[in-house]
């Protein structure tokens, strides 16, 4: 079993919405190194942060775990979707999602800020300068580290 963070914005998709629908398609991911993690990398049983990015404040709002392997993404067919790609076909898909389910939401959001002020955690990948993917490795130490916070 892997450990990941995966970024969505509030606004868009939540902790809650996934609290409510239990188990979602994680999609819309149009980046290739992220594409090419959810096909090579992440399987089923896979533990994954739930971190609100774009928010206030952005952090890690709950853990999911990933339920499928990695499929084409349907929006990227679907003309009406934000994620249309036109460059896509069934026959040569461009993109992928996987199914997650929802594990718990946190007491409180834990911050970027915080994260980056802790011993352990200030070396997460989402805390560094620049980092923009949505499907970021998190390593066994990082996990436990975010799980022993007060409050999470």
């Amino acid at each position: 079993m892997r450990h990941w963070l995966m970024k969505s914005e509030p606004s868009v998709y939540s902790i809650a919405d996934l609290r409510r629908e239990v188990r979602a398609m994680w999609e819309g991911c149009r980046n290739y190194l992220v594409r090419n993690r959810l096909r090579d990398e992440v399987r089923p049983g896979d533990m994954a942060f739930f971190y609100h990015s774009n928010s206030q404040p952005s952090g890690i709002a709950g853990i999911m775990e990933v339920v499928s392997e990695a499929y084409p993404d349907p929006t990227q067919f679907d003309p009406e979707s934000p994620y249309f790609d036109p460059k896509a076909t069934r026959e040569n898909p461009r993109w992928l999602a996987v199914d997650v389910e929802f594990v718990r939401e946190f007491a409180r959001v834990v911050p970027l800020a915080e994260l980056k002020e802790h011993p352990v955690l200030g070396g997460m990948e989402v805390c560094r300068r620049g980092q923009r993917l949505s499907v970021l490795p998190v390593t066994t130490d990082e996990w436990d580290a975010v799980l022993a916070l007060p409050g999470v």
